[in-house]
């Protein structure tokens, strides 16, 4: 314990406004990211946008992988501009633009407005990275790196608990309203307390450090090994991003949760109500939650034990698992396996997710590490944008209930007006209700059995399936005996 004050002493005050900032971004984004795909598809009458699953999969989809891409050139903004600017322009982006995203209902609004927030996400990322390397040295990297690393997931984690309770209690308006406070914490630490680092100014202009970054990447992707394996992996954050993207509406759609609720009502009342909803079910982003809460609880026992392993074998395990978790949330409707689905997920994703940048380091040349590094973007924009196409033409086509029900109501030739401005998909689903004389909980039973909505689960297990397949073969006929 002694070492590790003396460590902690280390860290200059810059290394603490940095991770404080990171806590408060994250609790931003995934307080309004867990969250997004319900606000996108639910019922207009209940403050959400009642856009159809395709829309929700191209706005979540094509926006983040964007936000994934971009740091290619804000990076360099950062080394152009200095970080302190570049900092307070990207808050006053992210503040506004999620204060706008609660405003706007078209499409094209909320659309556009995310892409702010993408672009004020891109410029961050890269100098809050760049700031702890920074603010750290030899001794204290290790430890600097897994502070900052425990902090984004304590942000992930209390942001969708605020974001649940706040939505139940004042409605919709409030979640962005809250990201956009998180953020304005954010300006006044980096106006007050955050001193710039030291690193050379890059006297380039923007153009040059662009097309220098281009360049560097393009020499990195000449390396047939790093390209093969970053194209595989792409299958990995494709499938990774189904627990954002698509199972909250699953769960909103088809699982039962009042059994959970009911069962630790049983015990303690006062849990219940902490963790449920007045209707006596469990939101969908607090079931999903348990992902970043396991993670807090578990990363580095999972990482003492991973360890031991070689990059190449932790990955394929942790894909592995992460594919029977997957599958196992999305086929079925009860509420205590999705729950076991995303806890097995969460232990898959801790072996996995770590080692895949270590990986790229390993298979790099000698002192070309940071440049094979800044290739590790890639495969995760390209699989978000991916999981936009499934969680969304997919997923309407083959699992969603209102595309479902749809059909139902041609194929028995009922007639109920169409989705519109004056009638609801709750006004829809309960005239079909009516009409097929059962009510709500009938109608998902019966709309369950006749379409089986759970059979995506094959789907998205099976992307993770090929890409561990892929990777057994990349390391033994591509990479051969090549050092990992």
């Amino acid at each position: 314990m002694g070492k590790l004050a003396q460590i902690f002493k280390k860290f200059p005050r810059t290394f603490w406004v940095a991770n404080s900032m990171e806590l408060f971004e994250r609790w931003a984004w995934y307080g309004m990211f867990t969250v997004l795909a319900l606000y996108l598809t639910q019922s207009t009458d209940t403050g959400a946008l009642g856009f159809s699953q395709s829309q929700k999969g191209n706005i979540m989809g094509t926006v983040t992988a964007i936000l994934y891409f971009l740091p290619l050139f804000t990076g360099a903004l950062a080394d152009r501009f200095g970080y302190k600017r570049m900092l307070v322009i990207a808050f006053v982006i992210l503040a506004s633009s999620y204060y706008l995203m609660g405003q706007f209902r078209s499409y094209f609004a909320v659309y556009v407005t995310f892409l702010l927030v993408a672009l004020g996400a891109a410029i961050f990322k890269p100098i809050v990275s760049a700031t702890v390397a920074r603010t750290t040295d030899e001794t204290t990297s290790s430890i600097g790196f897994g502070i900052f690393y425990m902090i984004v997931n304590i942000g992930g984690f209390v942001g969708p608990v605020f974001s649940s309770k706040l939505r139940h209690a004042y409605g919709w308006n409030i979640v962005f309203i809250m990201a956009a406070s998180a953020i304005l914490v954010n300006i006044l630490l980096v106006l007050l307390f955050y001193k710039e680092p030291y690193h050379t100014k890059n006297e380039d202009s923007f153009a040059t450090s662009v097309k220098k970054s281009l360049k560097n990447i393009i020499t990195a992707l000449s390396d047939s090994k790093l390209t093969v394996f970053l194209i595989i992996m792409i299958g990995f954050w494709t499938m990774f991003n189904q627990l954002f993207y698509t199972l909250p509406n699953f769960i909103d759609q088809w699982v039962n949760t009042e059994m959970i609720y009911n069962w630790i009502h049983g015990f303690s009342p006062a849990i219940a109500s902490a963790v449920g909803t007045k209707e006596g079910t469990i939101a969908p982003e607090m079931m999903v939650n348990l992902d970043a809460g396991s993670i807090i609880l578990f990363q580095i026992i999972v990482s003492s034990i991973v360890m031991r392993l070689k990059p190449i074998n932790a990955i394929i395990t942790g894909i592995m698992i992460v594919s029977v978790g997957i599958g196992l949330a999305f086929a079925t409707n009860n509420g205590f396996y999705v729950i076991a689905g995303i806890v097995i997920f969460a232990f898959g994703e801790m072996a996995s997710s770590p080692k895949f940048t270590e990986y790229i380091g390993r298979i790099a040349p000698k002192k070309k590490e940071a440049l094979y590094m800044g290739t590790s973007f890639l495969p995760v924009a390209v699989g978000n944008y991916l999981a936009g196409v499934f969680s969304g033409p997919v997923y309407q086509s083959m699992s969603d209930k209102v595309s479902l029900l749809k059909l139902e109501v041609a194929k028995r030739g009922l007639e109920i007006p169409a989705i519109s401005e004056n009638f609801t998909q709750n006004d829809y689903f309960k005239r079909a209700a009516e009409l097929l004389h059962t009510d709500q909980h009938g109608l998902t039973l019966m709309l369950w059995d006749a379409y089986k909505p759970y059979n995506i689960w094959y789907l998205f297990s099976a992307i993770g399936v090929i890409t561990i397949i892929a990777l057994y073969f990349y390391n033994h006929f591509v990479l051969g005996r090549v050092k990992e």
